[in-house]
């Protein structure tokens, strides 16, 4: 995949605040804004929908992008309200980003501040193959938090 379209919905985008973009040469997430008319606070435990400003089409469905919270925020508490957002690679409407406060002060928000990342990956789409036992391995049915064990 060598190109993501994006159809601009708030004119800021790409005039006062800059199109997503990855901030460093090695970033893997471009950064999102939110498109907001004015500062948003969010109390403990509050969740809103917020627009990103654009619609996308990856169009190929071997990629989906994925949105993540930016580090800094989620570390203050400001975190996805769905933890991780799936966009399929059908998808053509407005881009939304639920923002959740699971910390315990108030968080303002700014118009335009970069709220959350966007990260494309490759989707693999296995054929379900049902069968009586597997084959065997190391592991082998020791359930979750066996690997801990000394």
């Amino acid at each position: 995949m060598n190109d993501l379209r994006m159809r601009i919905l708030d004119p800021r985008i790409g005039q006062e605040w800059p199109l997503p973009h990855y901030a460093s040469a090695d970033a893997a997430g471009m950064d999102l804004r939110a498109c907001l008319e004015a500062p948003l606070q969010l109390a403990p435990g509050q969740a809103e929908l917020v627009s990103a400003g654009f619609a996308m089409h990856i169009g190929d469905p071997r990629v989906t992008a994925l949105l993540l919270p930016r580090s800094g925020l989620g570390h203050r508490g400001l975190v996805l309200g769905n933890l991780v957002g799936l966009i399929d690679a059908d998808y053509q409407g407005p881009l939304k980003i639920s923002l959740w406060n699971r910390g315990s002060a108030d968080i303002l928000i700014e118009p335009g501040e970069r709220v959350a990342q966007m990260i494309l990956v490759p989707v693999l789409r296995p054929s379900v193959t049902v069968v009586s036992k597997f084959a065997a391995s190391e592991r082998g049915a020791d359930g979750f938090g066996s690997t801990g064990r000394q």
